[in-house]
């Protein structure tokens, strides 16, 4: 679908969040002076109406067609085309039931593309590491002498891009799975990072979930995108890998870790210890990084020293400092049992009060409690809605119960936390699950952590984005 089909008819946006205030502000600059409707609730046309940036104007409100109640299917199918945000689920009531009336969805991503046609666009997903890896490739790229445009669910809807003062050379994109489905289009080079189960509730289910990523390198009707960046230890689904067109990073004729650096093949390109980047997993993501890079035409060898310099990016393993003899580490960003994981492997040499739990999704948790029974940390406090779940699996396991608690709150397992890690030990924030159950995303969530030991709250913006 494309923005001049939608000229002179019936549209609504739906979703109040950042990608629907993007959708309502190119809507409205693309189709001047159509009337156009929002789906959001009372509490949520506030921050709609606000200026996009300092000294930018705040929208109308008179010239929108507000629907502040829960939209039934009749509505949504009486409009001629609905700009559904992310978060919305196109599997769960009411968009099957709207569909079945003749309701036409779309999306501010599916949007972009086809204005865009996606020329030039690197887009890369994944479960975990691909904000880093994105920010990544657009960092190198841009070190080459490139034009770069970072964008996507790393912090700037594509459609407040639309229109870019220039083009650049390259378009670097993160999209999530929510993006992901409802997308239509392929782009020139597009890379799955990993595939670990998360978001199962929206996806209804592991199978589902893992395909709809997947769709980023493959539409049903076989296009592919020109290079596909796949991980060679990652097992894919099958008949959803690409015939052709496919360059694997951990391949050890590639792109790839050990001995605690980056390879090219034999050639050692950077060591894990001269990088910003804390955390084994993220030198796996600087190799998928440099195949991405090498995938666009530019010497990806070469630049990898420039890795040196790069920031990391907020509430990922982010030490936040020392308090009372304790170290504060925010990795709020940890959504799933596996990216946990590896924050406690970065910590093994250090006793560590893990603070794991949120939003319930119904992940199973007992890989994760064989996976530490060797080397627990030295308490797991549990907390939040999954919190209940969570402590029961690790419970059953004689050698964790001990070091096991249940607490309401964040709040109540961060007060636990500074009574129960001893001198010289970490406080890590690493919940394993989204934060929905409490706060609005998890850098909310990360802040808050952050607040709670005394430190500056990070305010999670991440360099570069944009143009």
């Amino acid at each position: 679908m494309r923005i001049a089909e939608l000229a002179g008819r019936r549209v609504a946006i739906w979703g109040a969040g950042r990608e629907g205030a993007a959708a309502l502000r190119a809507l409205a600059r693309r189709l001047p002076g159509q009337r156009l409707a929002v789906i959001c609730r009372d509490d949520e046309v506030d921050a709609l109406c606000a200026p996009p940036a300092a000294g930018a104007p705040a929208l109308d409100r008179t010239t929108v067609d507000w629907h502040l109640d829960a939209p039934t299917p009749a509505l949504l199918a009486s409009f001629d085309g609905v700009v559904k945000s992310p978060g919305i689920s196109p599997y769960l009531a009411p968009v099957p039931e709207a569909q079945a009336l003749g309701a036409r969805f779309t999306s501010g991503s599916a949007l972009w593309f086809a204005e865009s046609n996606a020329r030039r666009t690197i887009a890369i997903t994944g479960t975990k590491g691909k904000s880093t890896t994105t920010a990544l490739v657009a960092h190198l790229l841009r070190r080459a002498g490139l034009e770069v445009a970072l964008a996507g669910n790393i912090g700037m809807p594509l459609l407040d891009l639309l229109d870019p003062p220039v083009e650049p050379d390259w378009w670097v994109l993160e999209l999530s799975s929510f993006q992901i489905a409802d997308l239509d289009a392929v782009p020139e080079i597009g890379a799955v990072l990993n595939l670990h189960p998360e978001h199962l509730d929206w996806h209804l289910g592991i199978e589902r979930y893992f395909r709809d990523k997947m769709r980023l390198v493959g539409t049903m009707d076989g296009r592919h995108p020109r290079v596909s960046v796949l991980n060679a230890r990652q097992a894919y689904p099958e008949g959803t890998v690409p015939p052709s067109g496919v360059l694997r990073f951990g391949d050890p004729a590639g792109f790839h870790v050990r001995e605690g650096a980056v390879w090219r093949g034999e050639r050692r390109l950077v060591d894990g210890r001269d990088l910003a980047l804390p955390g084994a997993h993220n030198l796996d993501n600087l190799a998928a990084a440099l195949a991405i890079v090498e995938a666009a035409g530019v010497d990806a060898a070469a630049l990898a020293p420039e890795a040196r310099d790069f920031r990391a990016l907020p509430h990922r393993l982010a030490p936040l400092g020392v308090r009372d003899g304790l170290l504060w580490v925010d990795d709020s960003i940890a959504t799933t049992p596996h990216a946990t994981l590896a924050a406690l492997a970065h910590f093994a040499d250090r006793p560590v009060t893990l603070l794991v739990g949120g939003h319930d999704r119904g992940l199973d948790w007992s890989g994760f409690a064989a996976a530490i029974v060797p080397a627990p940390p030295h308490r797991i406090l549990c907390f939040g809605a999954a919190g209940a779940r969570i402590a029961a699996t690790l419970a059953r396991a004689p050698e964790l119960a001990p070091r096991v608690a249940r607490l309401a709150t964040l709040d109540e397992a961060i007060a636990a936390a500074r009574q129960v890690t001893p001198e010289d030990g970490v406080i890590l924030l690493s919940p394993g699950a989204p934060s929905f159950d409490a706060f609005r995303d998890y850098a909310e969530r990360g802040r808050h952590f952050a607040a709670a030991g005394g430190f500056p709250a990070e305010v999670g913006t991440i360099e570069g984005v944009g143009l």
